[in-house]
């Protein structure tokens, strides 16, 4: 985690939760790195973009998604209004192509809550695990669908 977010309020509650934290000054400032699953994020704010500048944004985010080859743009914004949208359509546009996800938060809590899950569910054991679910569901889906069932049907009237 960068130093920078050492006294954040996002410290605060993966603490509470009991993770363990490491911060770094050599990770970029306002990322959050989960290790085990490979995932980075990089926390904003709306706000901070619109007043600091498109350009030196981009940059950041431009080394960011270098480094990380699974890498999430949380930003963050109380209220995802014209303005809001207008920036987070922006920086698709920009990143269009890479390996850069886009997620909007409302608040802290829930920019937590979004990056656990996503780094509980790309973990490797758990990764596995839902590969096999969603290849199982996939099958059973087929087995069960009408046009499946229809399909076989007009394969065996065919081949008489």
């Amino acid at each position: 985690m960068s130093t920078a977010l050492q006294n954040h309020e996002i410290s605060a509650i993966l603490q509470r939760q009991h993770h363990r934290l490491r911060y770094s000054d050599s990770v970029e400032i306002g990322s959050v790195i989960f290790s085990l699953s490979g995932v980075a994020f990089i926390l904003s704010d709306t706000q901070d973009l619109l007043t600091t500048g498109e350009e030196q944004f981009s940059e950041r985010i431009q080394k960011f998604i270098n480094i990380h080859r699974n890498s999430f743009l949380v930003l963050s914004a109380a209220l995802h209004g014209p303005k809001e949208w207008n920036v987070m359509f922006r920086i698709q546009r920009r990143f269009l192509g890479s390996n850069l996800r886009i997620i909007p938060v409302h608040n802290t809590a829930e920019a937590v809550k979004l990056m656990l899950t996503i780094a509980k569910i790309t973990s490797k054991p758990r990764a596995d695990d839902t590969r096999y679910k969603m290849a199982m569901t996939k099958a059973q889906i087929i087995e069960n669908s009408p046009v499946w069932k229809m399909l076989q049907e007009y394969q065996l009237h065919c081949n008489f």
